[in-house]
Protein backbone atom coordinates (compact mmCIF):
# COMPACT_ATOMS: atom_id res chain seq x y z
CA UNK A 1 0.00 0.00 0.00
CA UNK A 2 1.43 3.46 -0.94
CA UNK A 3 0.48 6.47 0.84
CA UNK A 4 -0.58 8.20 -2.31
CA UNK A 5 -3.61 5.60 -2.39
CA UNK A 6 -4.55 7.37 1.15
CA UNK A 7 -7.34 9.80 1.63
CA UNK A 8 -6.52 13.47 3.25
CA UNK A 9 -7.92 11.30 6.95
CA UNK A 10 -5.84 8.26 6.16
CA UNK A 11 -2.64 10.06 5.47
CA UNK A 12 -2.99 11.75 8.74
CA UNK A 13 -3.10 8.61 10.35
CA UNK A 14 -0.55 7.25 8.65
CA UNK A 15 1.80 9.81 9.16
CA UNK A 16 1.29 9.97 13.38
CA UNK A 17 1.57 5.76 13.56
CA UNK A 18 5.55 6.31 13.05
CA UNK A 19 6.20 7.98 15.81
CA UNK A 20 3.02 6.94 18.05
CA UNK A 21 1.25 10.23 18.17
CA UNK A 22 -2.54 10.41 18.79
CA UNK A 23 -4.94 11.77 16.16
CA UNK A 24 -7.91 12.73 17.42
CA UNK A 25 -10.79 13.30 15.01
CA UNK A 26 -13.99 13.98 17.56
CA UNK A 27 -15.63 17.28 17.38
CA UNK A 28 -15.89 17.32 20.82
CA UNK A 29 -15.25 15.97 23.90
CA UNK A 30 -19.04 14.05 24.74
CA UNK A 31 -19.06 13.43 21.23
CA UNK A 32 -21.46 10.15 20.69
CA UNK A 33 -19.63 7.82 18.72
CA UNK A 34 -22.70 5.64 18.12
CA UNK A 35 -23.73 8.32 15.54
CA UNK A 36 -20.43 6.72 13.89
CA UNK A 37 -22.78 6.57 10.65
CA UNK A 38 -23.53 9.46 9.66
CA UNK A 39 -19.34 10.75 9.86
CA UNK A 40 -18.14 11.35 6.00
CA UNK A 41 -14.86 10.43 4.48
CA UNK A 42 -13.61 13.78 6.54
CA UNK A 43 -12.91 11.23 9.73
CA UNK A 44 -13.50 8.05 7.51
CA UNK A 45 -9.88 5.26 7.84
CA UNK A 46 -10.51 2.09 5.89
CA UNK A 47 -9.90 -1.33 8.22
CA UNK A 48 -7.50 -2.24 5.37
CA UNK A 49 -5.38 0.68 6.10
CA UNK A 50 -5.41 -0.03 9.88
CA UNK A 51 -4.45 -3.75 9.02
CA UNK A 52 -1.23 -2.49 7.07
CA UNK A 53 0.16 -0.20 9.81
CA UNK A 54 -0.16 -2.74 12.80
CA UNK A 55 1.19 -5.43 9.84
CA UNK A 56 3.87 -3.46 8.16
CA UNK A 57 3.46 0.42 9.02
CA UNK A 58 6.23 2.99 8.81
CA UNK A 59 9.15 3.07 11.64
CA UNK A 60 10.98 5.84 12.82
CA UNK A 61 14.03 5.30 14.79
CA UNK A 62 14.14 6.39 18.18
CA UNK A 63 10.22 5.87 18.29
CA UNK A 64 7.69 3.56 19.51
CA UNK A 65 5.42 3.02 16.20
CA UNK A 66 1.66 2.43 17.37
CA UNK A 67 -1.52 3.08 16.73
CA UNK A 68 -3.90 5.72 18.49
CA UNK A 69 -6.90 7.06 16.96
CA UNK A 70 -9.98 8.59 18.24
CA UNK A 71 -13.31 9.65 16.74
CA UNK A 72 -12.86 7.67 13.59
CA UNK A 73 -15.44 5.66 11.46
CA UNK A 74 -14.05 2.39 10.45
CA UNK A 75 -14.80 1.27 7.14
CA UNK A 76 -14.79 -2.16 6.15
CA UNK A 77 -13.44 -5.25 8.07
CA UNK A 78 -10.10 -5.16 9.97
CA UNK A 79 -9.39 -8.49 9.79
CA UNK A 80 -5.83 -9.43 11.70
CA UNK A 81 -7.27 -13.20 11.94
CA UNK A 82 -4.12 -15.63 12.76
CA UNK A 83 -1.77 -12.50 12.07
CA UNK A 84 1.25 -11.02 15.07
CA UNK A 85 1.96 -7.28 15.83
CA UNK A 86 3.95 -6.00 18.17
CA UNK A 87 2.18 -2.52 17.53
CA UNK A 88 -0.25 -1.10 20.24
CA UNK A 89 -3.57 -0.80 19.05
CA UNK A 90 -5.85 2.34 20.50
CA UNK A 91 -9.56 2.75 18.68
CA UNK A 92 -10.97 4.43 20.96
CA UNK A 93 -14.85 6.90 20.77
CA UNK A 94 -14.90 4.81 16.82
CA UNK A 95 -17.50 3.17 15.26
CA UNK A 96 -17.13 0.33 13.07
CA UNK A 97 -19.00 -0.79 10.05
CA UNK A 98 -18.27 -4.36 10.45
CA UNK A 99 -16.88 -6.56 13.59
CA UNK A 100 -13.37 -6.63 13.91
CA UNK A 101 -12.09 -10.07 13.02
CA UNK A 102 -8.63 -11.12 15.55
CA UNK A 103 -9.56 -14.85 15.38
CA UNK A 104 -5.81 -16.56 16.30
CA UNK A 105 -3.85 -13.01 16.50
CA UNK A 106 -1.07 -12.54 18.18
CA UNK A 107 -1.13 -8.56 19.78
CA UNK A 108 0.60 -6.44 22.08
CA UNK A 109 -2.06 -4.20 23.44
CA UNK A 110 -5.64 -4.07 22.05
CA UNK A 111 -7.79 -0.84 23.14
CA UNK A 112 -11.31 -0.37 22.07
CA UNK A 113 -12.45 2.14 24.92
CA UNK A 114 -16.43 3.90 24.45
CA UNK A 115 -16.22 2.54 20.90
CA UNK A 116 -19.42 1.02 19.26
CA UNK A 117 -18.92 -1.96 17.05
CA UNK A 118 -21.19 -4.55 15.31
CA UNK A 119 -19.54 -7.25 17.66
CA UNK A 120 -15.97 -8.77 17.65
CA UNK A 121 -14.99 -12.50 16.78
CA UNK A 122 -11.21 -12.78 18.62
CA UNK A 123 -11.68 -16.86 19.22
CA UNK A 124 -7.55 -17.77 20.77
CA UNK A 125 -6.65 -14.17 20.70
CA UNK A 126 -3.15 -13.70 22.79
CA UNK A 127 -2.56 -10.37 24.17
CA UNK A 128 0.59 -9.84 25.72
CA UNK A 129 -0.11 -6.60 27.86
CA UNK A 130 -4.30 -5.65 28.15
CA UNK A 131 -7.27 -5.75 26.78
CA UNK A 132 -9.36 -2.97 27.29
CA UNK A 133 -13.48 -2.42 26.52
CA UNK A 134 -14.14 0.39 28.65
CA UNK A 135 -17.35 1.74 27.78
CA UNK A 136 -17.71 -0.11 24.80
CA UNK A 137 -21.14 -0.88 22.82
CA UNK A 138 -21.74 -4.04 21.18
CA UNK A 139 -24.63 -4.71 19.35
CA UNK A 140 -23.52 -8.24 18.36
CA UNK A 141 -21.39 -11.31 19.99
CA UNK A 142 -18.44 -11.16 21.12
CA UNK A 143 -16.46 -13.81 20.90
CA UNK A 144 -13.22 -14.39 23.18
CA UNK A 145 -13.08 -17.68 23.84
CA UNK A 146 -10.32 -19.71 24.29
CA UNK A 147 -8.38 -16.07 24.42
CA UNK A 148 -4.70 -15.22 26.41
CA UNK A 149 -4.38 -12.07 27.89
CA UNK A 150 -0.94 -11.65 30.30
CA UNK A 151 -2.95 -8.53 31.70
CA UNK A 152 -6.04 -7.48 32.82
CA UNK A 153 -9.46 -7.31 30.85
CA UNK A 154 -11.31 -3.65 31.47
CA UNK A 155 -15.07 -3.75 31.05
CA UNK A 156 -16.13 -1.42 32.96
CA UNK A 157 -19.42 0.61 31.85
CA UNK A 158 -19.52 -1.95 28.65
CA UNK A 159 -22.65 -2.97 27.07
CA UNK A 160 -23.18 -5.77 25.73
CA UNK A 161 -26.37 -6.87 23.57
CA UNK A 162 -27.27 -8.90 20.66
CA UNK A 163 -31.35 -9.36 20.10
CA UNK A 164 -31.14 -11.38 16.68
CA UNK A 165 -28.28 -13.99 18.31
CA UNK A 166 -28.78 -17.19 20.36
CA UNK A 167 -24.90 -17.74 21.06
CA UNK A 168 -24.29 -15.73 24.00
CA UNK A 169 -23.55 -12.03 23.61
CA UNK A 170 -20.21 -12.23 25.92
CA UNK A 171 -18.02 -15.22 25.45
CA UNK A 172 -14.69 -15.82 27.96
CA UNK A 173 -15.21 -19.20 27.92
CA UNK A 174 -11.85 -21.34 28.68
CA UNK A 175 -10.29 -17.99 28.86
CA UNK A 176 -6.87 -17.49 30.40
CA UNK A 177 -6.53 -13.94 31.71
CA UNK A 178 -2.66 -12.96 33.47
CA UNK A 179 -4.69 -10.61 36.61
CA UNK A 180 -8.45 -9.53 36.58
CA UNK A 181 -11.41 -8.99 34.87
CA UNK A 182 -12.61 -5.54 35.85
CA UNK A 183 -16.17 -4.95 34.78
CA UNK A 184 -17.90 -2.58 37.32
CA UNK A 185 -21.11 -1.00 36.03
CA UNK A 186 -20.90 -4.09 33.01
CA UNK A 187 -24.08 -4.39 30.77
CA UNK A 188 -25.83 -7.26 29.24
CA UNK A 189 -28.86 -8.08 27.61
CA UNK A 190 -28.74 -11.88 26.77
CA UNK A 191 -26.47 -14.41 28.29
CA UNK A 192 -22.51 -13.78 29.27
CA UNK A 193 -20.66 -16.94 29.60
CA UNK A 194 -17.08 -17.36 31.58
CA UNK A 195 -17.29 -21.45 31.64
CA UNK A 196 -14.03 -22.58 32.43
CA UNK A 197 -12.04 -19.53 32.69
CA UNK A 198 -9.11 -18.57 34.64
CA UNK A 199 -8.64 -15.74 36.22
CA UNK A 200 -5.61 -15.05 37.91
CA UNK A 201 -6.99 -11.89 40.11
CA UNK A 202 -10.37 -10.33 41.11
CA UNK A 203 -13.26 -10.81 38.93
CA UNK A 204 -15.30 -7.68 39.30
CA UNK A 205 -18.98 -7.72 38.40
CA UNK A 206 -19.94 -4.70 41.06
CA UNK A 207 -23.37 -2.90 39.64
CA UNK A 208 -23.29 -4.74 36.50
CA UNK A 209 -26.91 -5.68 34.97
CA UNK A 210 -27.41 -8.84 33.44
CA UNK A 211 -30.87 -9.35 31.69
CA UNK A 212 -32.48 -12.80 30.17
CA UNK A 213 -35.01 -13.87 32.39
CA UNK A 214 -36.28 -17.11 32.24
CA UNK A 215 -32.75 -18.16 31.00
CA UNK A 216 -28.84 -18.40 32.32
CA UNK A 217 -28.06 -14.76 32.01
CA UNK A 218 -24.21 -15.59 33.53
CA UNK A 219 -22.52 -18.98 32.80
CA UNK A 220 -19.77 -19.14 35.14
CA UNK A 221 -19.19 -23.37 35.61
CA UNK A 222 -15.27 -24.34 36.53
CA UNK A 223 -14.76 -20.50 36.68
CA UNK A 224 -10.96 -20.20 38.17
CA UNK A 225 -10.14 -17.16 40.51
CA UNK A 226 -7.09 -16.41 42.24
CA UNK A 227 -8.67 -13.61 44.76
CA UNK A 228 -12.19 -12.56 45.15
CA UNK A 229 -15.86 -12.56 42.78
CA UNK A 230 -16.71 -9.36 43.41
CA UNK A 231 -20.46 -8.43 42.41
CA UNK A 232 -21.73 -5.84 44.96
CA UNK A 233 -24.99 -4.43 43.86
CA UNK A 234 -25.35 -6.94 41.12
CA UNK A 235 -28.50 -7.23 39.30
CA UNK A 236 -29.89 -10.70 37.10
CA UNK A 237 -32.92 -11.27 35.91
CA UNK A 238 -32.31 -14.54 34.93
CA UNK A 239 -30.09 -17.63 36.34
CA UNK A 240 -26.85 -17.12 37.91
CA UNK A 241 -24.63 -20.56 37.14
CA UNK A 242 -21.05 -20.67 39.49
CA UNK A 243 -21.71 -24.34 39.27
CA UNK A 244 -17.90 -25.62 40.54
CA UNK A 245 -16.36 -22.36 40.51
CA UNK A 246 -12.66 -22.12 42.30
CA UNK A 247 -12.64 -19.34 44.50
CA UNK A 248 -10.11 -19.18 47.36
CA UNK A 249 -11.02 -15.20 48.44
CA UNK A 250 -14.82 -13.81 48.51
CA UNK A 251 -17.84 -14.18 46.22
CA UNK A 252 -19.18 -10.89 47.20
CA UNK A 253 -22.98 -10.58 46.03
CA UNK A 254 -23.68 -7.68 49.19
CA UNK A 255 -26.93 -5.75 48.19
CA UNK A 256 -27.39 -7.48 44.66
CA UNK A 257 -30.69 -8.66 43.55
CA UNK A 258 -31.11 -12.04 41.64
CA UNK A 259 -34.11 -13.06 40.14
CA UNK A 260 -35.32 -15.94 38.45
CA UNK A 261 -38.79 -16.58 39.66
CA UNK A 262 -40.02 -20.07 37.82
CA UNK A 263 -36.61 -21.52 38.10
CA UNK A 264 -33.06 -21.42 39.56
CA UNK A 265 -31.62 -18.09 40.57
CA UNK A 266 -27.99 -19.20 41.76
CA UNK A 267 -26.71 -22.21 41.38
CA UNK A 268 -23.06 -22.98 43.32
CA UNK A 269 -23.14 -26.61 43.88
CA UNK A 270 -19.99 -28.48 43.88
CA UNK A 271 -17.93 -24.86 44.32
CA UNK A 272 -14.87 -24.27 46.06
CA UNK A 273 -15.44 -21.01 47.98
CA UNK A 274 -13.62 -18.87 50.24
CA UNK A 275 -16.39 -16.51 51.49
CA UNK A 276 -19.95 -16.26 50.44
CA UNK A 277 -21.57 -12.74 51.24
CA UNK A 278 -25.14 -12.41 50.89
CA UNK A 279 -25.25 -9.11 53.16
CA UNK A 280 -28.07 -6.85 53.05
CA UNK A 281 -28.81 -8.77 49.38
CA UNK A 282 -32.46 -8.48 48.63
CA UNK A 283 -34.63 -11.83 49.26
CA UNK A 284 -33.54 -13.98 46.40
CA UNK A 285 -36.65 -14.60 43.99
CA UNK A 286 -36.10 -18.52 41.97
CA UNK A 287 -34.09 -21.80 43.85
CA UNK A 288 -30.89 -21.49 45.45
CA UNK A 289 -28.59 -25.10 44.65
CA UNK A 290 -25.79 -25.49 47.00
CA UNK A 291 -25.56 -28.95 46.89
CA UNK A 292 -21.97 -30.51 47.37
CA UNK A 293 -20.41 -26.97 47.90
CA UNK A 294 -17.27 -26.18 50.65
CA UNK A 295 -17.69 -22.59 51.66
CA UNK A 296 -15.38 -21.28 54.90
CA UNK A 297 -18.14 -18.54 55.88
CA UNK A 298 -21.68 -17.63 54.66
CA UNK A 299 -22.46 -14.56 55.46
CA UNK A 300 -26.31 -13.87 54.87
CA UNK A 301 -29.33 -12.94 57.26
CA UNK A 302 -31.98 -16.01 57.37
CA UNK A 303 -34.39 -13.44 54.85
CA UNK A 304 -32.27 -13.51 51.80
CA UNK A 305 -33.11 -17.57 51.33
CA UNK A 306 -36.01 -18.26 49.02
CA UNK A 307 -39.01 -20.55 49.71
CA UNK A 308 -36.86 -23.26 47.78
CA UNK A 309 -33.12 -24.18 47.96
CA UNK A 310 -30.85 -27.54 47.94
CA UNK A 311 -28.46 -28.12 50.64
CA UNK A 312 -27.33 -32.19 50.33
CA UNK A 313 -24.01 -31.98 51.10
CA UNK A 314 -23.21 -27.95 51.70
CA UNK A 315 -20.25 -28.02 53.84
CA UNK A 316 -19.14 -24.67 55.93
CA UNK A 317 -17.15 -23.79 58.69
CA UNK A 318 -18.70 -20.49 60.26
CA UNK A 319 -22.24 -18.87 59.51
CA UNK A 320 -22.54 -15.29 60.37
CA UNK A 321 -24.49 -12.95 61.76
CA UNK A 322 -24.85 -15.17 64.68
CA UNK A 323 -28.52 -15.90 64.88
CA UNK A 324 -30.78 -18.18 67.25
CA UNK A 325 -31.89 -21.61 65.96
CA UNK A 326 -35.30 -20.15 65.38
CA UNK A 327 -34.03 -18.21 62.46
CA UNK A 328 -31.86 -20.48 60.88
CA UNK A 329 -34.10 -23.69 61.22
CA UNK A 330 -36.65 -22.45 58.78
CA UNK A 331 -34.34 -22.76 55.53
CA UNK A 332 -33.28 -26.27 56.26
CA UNK A 333 -37.62 -27.11 55.99
CA UNK A 334 -37.85 -25.17 52.75
CA UNK A 335 -34.93 -27.99 50.96
CA UNK A 336 -37.02 -29.43 47.60
CA UNK A 337 -34.80 -32.38 48.58
CA UNK A 338 -36.90 -33.42 51.58
CA UNK A 339 -35.49 -34.23 55.13
CA UNK A 340 -31.52 -33.73 54.53
CA UNK A 341 -29.72 -35.14 57.64
CA UNK A 342 -26.43 -33.44 56.49
CA UNK A 343 -27.91 -29.91 56.67
CA UNK A 344 -28.59 -30.55 60.21
CA UNK A 345 -25.37 -31.58 60.99
CA UNK A 346 -23.76 -28.75 59.56
CA UNK A 347 -25.85 -26.49 61.36
CA UNK A 348 -25.74 -28.32 64.88
CA UNK A 349 -21.50 -28.20 63.84
CA UNK A 350 -21.09 -24.58 62.87
CA UNK A 351 -23.24 -23.22 66.58
CA UNK A 352 -21.02 -26.12 68.57
CA UNK A 353 -17.60 -24.12 67.03
CA UNK A 354 -18.89 -20.95 68.20
CA UNK A 355 -19.88 -22.41 71.71
CA UNK A 356 -23.73 -22.12 71.29
CA UNK A 357 -24.67 -25.30 72.76
CA UNK A 358 -28.34 -24.95 73.32
CA UNK A 359 -28.48 -23.74 69.28
CA UNK A 360 -27.16 -26.97 68.43
CA UNK A 361 -29.45 -28.82 70.56
CA UNK A 362 -32.67 -27.08 69.46
CA UNK A 363 -30.96 -27.93 65.62
CA UNK A 364 -30.88 -31.76 66.63
CA UNK A 365 -34.14 -31.55 68.03
CA UNK A 366 -35.88 -30.34 65.12
CA UNK A 367 -33.86 -33.11 62.81
CA UNK A 368 -35.33 -35.60 64.95
CA UNK A 369 -38.71 -34.00 64.89
CA UNK A 370 -38.25 -33.90 60.75
CA UNK A 371 -36.81 -37.40 61.02
CA UNK A 372 -39.99 -38.59 62.81
CA UNK A 373 -42.12 -37.66 59.53
CA UNK A 374 -40.56 -39.69 57.27
CA UNK A 375 -40.97 -42.98 59.42
CA UNK A 376 -44.29 -45.30 59.89
CA UNK A 377 -47.17 -45.09 61.65
CA UNK A 378 -45.72 -47.29 64.58
CA UNK A 379 -42.34 -44.91 64.52
CA UNK A 380 -44.23 -41.82 64.46
CA UNK A 381 -45.76 -42.51 67.80
CA UNK A 382 -42.66 -43.46 69.74
CA UNK A 383 -41.11 -40.24 68.28
CA UNK A 384 -44.16 -38.49 69.64
CA UNK A 385 -43.69 -40.00 73.63
CA UNK A 386 -39.99 -39.00 72.99
CA UNK A 387 -40.63 -35.99 72.36
CA UNK A 388 -43.29 -35.43 74.76
CA UNK A 389 -41.38 -37.10 77.38
CA UNK A 390 -37.87 -35.94 77.22
CA UNK A 391 -37.41 -33.47 73.99
CA UNK A 392 -35.64 -36.94 72.28
CA UNK A 393 -33.00 -36.39 75.40
CA UNK A 394 -32.37 -32.79 74.53
CA UNK A 395 -34.88 -31.90 77.29
CA UNK A 396 -33.65 -34.27 80.02
CA UNK A 397 -35.66 -31.89 82.68
CA UNK A 398 -39.09 -32.96 81.24
CA UNK A 399 -39.00 -36.56 82.77
CA UNK A 400 -38.18 -35.04 86.11
CA UNK A 401 -41.08 -32.61 85.96
CA UNK A 402 -43.17 -36.40 84.71
CA UNK A 403 -41.35 -37.75 87.44
CA UNK A 404 -42.15 -35.00 90.18
CA UNK A 405 -45.99 -35.00 88.73
CA UNK A 406 -46.27 -38.38 88.73
CA UNK A 407 -44.86 -38.83 91.88
CA UNK A 408 -47.34 -36.39 93.51
CA UNK A 409 -50.45 -38.08 91.82
CA UNK A 410 -49.31 -41.94 93.09
CA UNK A 411 -48.41 -40.36 96.85
CA UNK A 412 -51.46 -38.44 97.22
CA UNK A 413 -54.24 -41.61 96.19
CA UNK A 414 -52.22 -43.64 98.16
CA UNK A 415 -51.50 -41.58 101.14
CA UNK A 416 -55.30 -41.46 101.37
CA UNK A 417 -56.14 -44.90 100.97
CA UNK A 418 -53.12 -47.26 101.62
CA UNK A 419 -53.47 -50.68 100.15
CA UNK A 420 -54.06 -53.82 102.10
CA UNK A 421 -50.58 -55.72 102.94
CA UNK A 422 -49.88 -58.97 101.61
CA UNK A 423 -48.41 -60.34 104.87
CA UNK A 424 -49.53 -57.76 107.64
CA UNK A 425 -47.05 -59.52 110.23
CA UNK A 426 -44.21 -59.15 108.07
CA UNK A 427 -44.79 -56.06 105.69
CA UNK A 428 -42.63 -52.56 106.92
CA UNK A 429 -44.66 -49.47 107.55
CA UNK A 430 -46.67 -48.39 104.56
CA UNK A 431 -44.93 -45.50 103.29
CA UNK A 432 -46.89 -43.78 99.99
CA UNK A 433 -43.79 -41.77 99.14
CA UNK A 434 -41.58 -44.53 98.16
CA UNK A 435 -44.42 -47.13 96.93
CA UNK A 436 -45.27 -44.83 94.34
CA UNK A 437 -41.07 -44.54 93.44
CA UNK A 438 -41.46 -48.25 93.73
CA UNK A 439 -43.62 -48.56 90.99
CA UNK A 440 -42.05 -45.66 88.84
CA UNK A 441 -38.70 -46.88 89.08
CA UNK A 442 -37.83 -49.95 87.59
CA UNK A 443 -34.53 -50.93 88.63
CA UNK A 444 -34.66 -49.60 92.42
CA UNK A 445 -36.40 -50.94 94.95
CA UNK A 446 -37.53 -50.10 98.48
CA UNK A 447 -39.42 -52.98 99.70
CA UNK A 448 -42.82 -51.19 99.62
CA UNK A 449 -44.61 -52.63 96.27
CA UNK A 450 -43.63 -56.31 96.83
CA UNK A 451 -45.46 -56.16 100.51
CA UNK A 452 -48.44 -54.42 99.21
CA UNK A 453 -51.81 -54.98 97.06
CA UNK A 454 -53.39 -52.13 95.70
CA UNK A 455 -57.05 -52.98 94.54
CA UNK A 456 -60.11 -51.57 92.19
CA UNK A 457 -58.87 -48.38 90.44
CA UNK A 458 -55.66 -48.00 92.85
CA UNK A 459 -54.52 -51.20 91.60
CA UNK A 460 -55.28 -49.28 87.40
CA UNK A 461 -53.34 -46.81 89.01
CA UNK A 462 -50.41 -48.77 89.83
CA UNK A 463 -50.45 -50.48 86.40
CA UNK A 464 -50.33 -46.76 84.94
CA UNK A 465 -47.54 -45.77 87.26
CA UNK A 466 -45.44 -49.02 86.23
CA UNK A 467 -46.29 -48.20 82.39
CA UNK A 468 -45.09 -44.93 82.62
CA UNK A 469 -41.91 -45.43 84.45
CA UNK A 470 -40.53 -47.79 82.16
CA UNK A 471 -41.70 -45.00 79.34
CA UNK A 472 -39.33 -42.56 81.06
CA UNK A 473 -36.11 -44.54 81.66
CA UNK A 474 -36.50 -46.36 78.29
CA UNK A 475 -36.74 -42.58 76.74
CA UNK A 476 -34.09 -41.28 79.26
CA UNK A 477 -31.44 -44.22 78.33
CA UNK A 478 -32.44 -43.38 74.24
CA UNK A 479 -31.38 -39.71 75.08
CA UNK A 480 -28.29 -40.19 76.94
CA UNK A 481 -27.29 -42.66 74.79
CA UNK A 482 -27.83 -40.34 71.70
CA UNK A 483 -25.90 -37.34 73.52
CA UNK A 484 -23.29 -39.33 74.61
CA UNK A 485 -22.80 -40.71 71.03
CA UNK A 486 -22.94 -38.05 69.37
CA UNK A 487 -20.33 -36.03 71.92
Amino acid sequence: MEINDLTPAEERVWRAFATGAAVDFRTAEDEDPAQGEAWGPERTVRAAVLRFLLLNGPEEQGETASLKLAGARIGGVLDLRYATTERAARLRHCFFDDAPQLYGAHIRHLNLSESVLPGLTAHTVRVDDMLRFTRCRFRGPVRLDGAQVSGSVFMEGAEFAAPDAEEPVLQLNQASVGDDIWAPGLRARGRVRLTGASVGGTVNLSGARLDRPGHTALQAQNLSVGADLLAMQLTVHGRVDLRGIRVPGQVGLAFARLSNPDGMALRASSAVIGELWLHETLPIEGCVDLRRAQIELVQADPGVWPAHVHLDGLTYATLAPHEPAERRLPLLERDDDGYVPYAYEQLTASYRRVGDDHAARLVQLAKQRRLRATRAWYGRVWGYVQDATVGYGFRPLRAAVWLLSLLAIGSIAYGLHHPRALKASEAPEFDPVFYTLDLLLPVISFGQEGAFAPDGWYQTLSYALVIAGWILATTVFTGVTRNVSRQ
